[in-house]
């Protein structure tokens, strides 16, 4: 399946939008809550989502190397510092020539740096994904629409593998057993090492 430019921005976008909605539904008492991603709790999670957004926003500028991805301690506006963040990413995606310079990511060493296109689509899949992580971590319901389905398949089966997964803080872990007639979503997160069942049965630990 191809899927141009203008096609993955509009998809980003709008998975980005309502990752920002979701975050609006956390409530101060909620960041102590457990998250699919084991080491984390909420506050933690969202700490890093938000770093990773303003760390694409330098990378469409060329300066991933040296921006500072580590996360911050979440201030008390924690849902508007996020929202800034991930508008500031893709304002960032939306300047003239961004897409075309090679995006550095030091948190994907696979390679020295990646196509513009590539990095907005691994910036999609942190979306849809981190959304999934928040929403199980708050209770709320969860799915991705269907014409987001086939390439956020696609995406997360071609994110890199390797030793980086199974470190300590790492967004995606080793795949997880996909079971039969599962469903995008699932599909999407047993690629990246996320447990659909979670919080039941065999958690994720990443």
């Amino acid at each position: 399946m191809h899927t141009n430019k203008d096609d993955l921005i509009d998809l980003n976008r709008r998975a980005t939008l309502s990752c920002i909605d979701l975050v609006a539904r956390v409530r101060p008492d909620d960041l102590r809550r457990p998250t699919p991603c084991a080491e984390w709790d909420l506050s933690d999670l969202l700490a890093h989502m938000t770093v990773q957004h303003r760390g694409f926003a330098a990378a469409a500028a060329g300066d991933g190397k040296d921006f500072d991805w580590t996360p911050r301690r979440l201030a008390p506006d924690f849902a508007d510092a996020y929202a800034a963040a991930a508008n500031e990413a893709l304002k960032a995606f939306d300047q003239p020539g961004a897409l075309e310079r090679a995006f550095v990511l030091p948190e994907i060493p696979s390679a020295d740096s990646f196509p513009g296109t590539q990095a907005v689509s691994f910036h999609f899949i942190d979306a849809l994904v981190h959304g999934w992580d928040v929403a199980r971590s708050i209770d709320a319901a969860y799915d991705i629409p269907a014409d987001f389905a086939a390439l956020a398949v696609r995406i997360a089966r071609a994110v890199p593998g390797g030793p980086y997964r199974e470190r300590p803080n790492a967004s995606f872990g080793p795949a997880v057993e996909l079971a039969d007639g599962a469903s995008p979503l699932d599909t999407v997160l047993c690629a990246l090492g996320r447990s659909p069942r979670w919080p039941k049965g065999q958690g994720v630990v990443w």
